[in-house]
């Protein structure tokens, strides 16, 4: 694990340690970890959901039905068995 210095107003340090306090966090850097936690979720989040616009953006238009869903998870079944 690697260490970061970082500065805060007394504000924001005495907010983080009332957290800490509350008994939410066992440290100050637990809670900052979450909170960057957090952060690259929302991030992956929101790129996943461009990514499945773009998907939905993309190509004809077609109808997904039980039987195209069955038709696809076959294909996929017999891919992976072919070892592709």
């Amino acid at each position: 694990m690697t260490n970061i210095n970082i500065s805060l107003p007394d504000s924001i340090k005495a907010f983080v340690e009332e957290q800490v306090a509350k008994g939410n966090y066992d440290s100050v850097s637990e809670y900052l970890q979450e909170l960057i936690c957090q952060e690259q979720q929302r991030q992956n989040q929101e790129h996943l959901e461009e990514l499945l616009i773009a998907g939905l953006d993309s190509g004809e238009v077609i109808e997904v039905t039980d039987e195209w869903w069955e038709q696809k998870r076959k294909h996929l079944i017999n891919k992976q068995q072919l070892g592709e």
